[in-house]
């Protein structure tokens, strides 16, 4: 593995399997299946397989938002994806999505199943299938264009700051200078944005705000990567009030419980199947088993 920062790229690129750090068992060059395994199907016609990462929180977010204003067609069954243990490269997840990425989402409502994938894309499916939390005419522009940002700059702040500054089996003050400059700008984006609108996409909430606030919402607690000092996240006040006022709503704290497998026993669902799922027996059963 090498480890020099005065490290000159080869002619021609080749893999190395231990230098990959703490995820080096599931990064490879290549895509597809690694074996084969049907996704399990349950009794509602949406089917998530996800893992309460940033990205995978988006999306139970909306489903749990969805179900709070009434749409009864938004149930679905949450099944859990270990990403360490490479469960995305099942021939069954592949089929869902080719890029090897939770979260998946198969609806079975149609004739025929429908796959979608990257959770920008299930935002804005599930958005158009229930009419809601997508605002018409100007405030939809501005919407996508927050849910686009969103897309374009978590991997400055995940695969980019996070990675070398949390996982990195070398500590490269260059990588993480950089990536902290970048994390920077983009807090200091938000903030100038929620310092004149209650929202993203203006004064309704919507998926724009669901896409970013598991990431820089969480961040912004200093909850993300333990990076909340080094960054100083406590002075982007006006993130501060936004963060806070959507982790207050009942439907996020339901959301960010489904597929979770860290934390306290209680705030973990490791599957969900239906909101009784939620009930206080449940959760108590979970704490139970996962002490033993």
């Amino acid at each position: 593995m090498t480890t020099s920062i005065n490290y000159i790229p080869p002619a021609i690129w080749v893999h190395d399997s231990a230098n990959g750090g703490q995820f080096a068992n599931i990064n490879r060059p290549v895509a597809g299946p690694t074996h084969e395994k049907a996704l399990p199907v349950g009794s509602h016609p949406l089917q998530l397989y996800s893992l309460a990462t940033p990205n995978g929180v988006k999306v139970t977010v909306l489903l749990e938002e969805l179900l709070a204003l009434g749409h009864q067609g938004a149930e679905y069954d949450a099944w859990l994806i270990r990403i360490r243990d490479g469960e995305q490269f099942s021939s069954g997840f592949v089929a869902a999505n080719p890029n090897s990425k939770i979260p998946a989402l198969v609806d079975h409502s149609g004739a025929k199943p429908i796959r979608v994938f990257e959770s920008g894309a299930i935002l804005l499916y599930l958005a158009e299938k229930f009419g809601a939390f997508l605002p018409s005419q100007a405030g939809r522009a501005e919407c996508l264009s927050w849910l686009f940002w969103q897309m374009g700059s978590a991997p400055y702040l995940g695969g980019g700051f996070g990675h070398f500054y949390a996982y990195a089996p070398t500590k490269i003050a260059y990588a993480i200078d950089r990536f902290a400059m970048e994390t920077k700008r983009q807090l200091d984006v938000l903030d100038q944005r929620l310092a004149h609108s209650r929202y993203l996409a203006g004064d309704d909430y919507s998926i724009a705000d669901m896409a970013v606030w598991p990431w820089y919402g969480a961040l912004a607690k200093g909850l993300l990567y333990e990076a909340g000092e080094f960054l100083q996240v406590q002075a982007y006040s006006h993130i501060q009030r936004w963060t806070n006022e959507i982790a207050a709503r009942p439907a996020v704290k339901r959301g960010r419980m489904v597929n979770r497998i860290s934390g306290e026993p209680s705030s973990q669902l490791h599957e969900r199947h239906a909101a009784s799922d939620f009930d206080h027996n449940t959760q108590d059963k979970l704490a139970k088993t996962q002490q033993q």
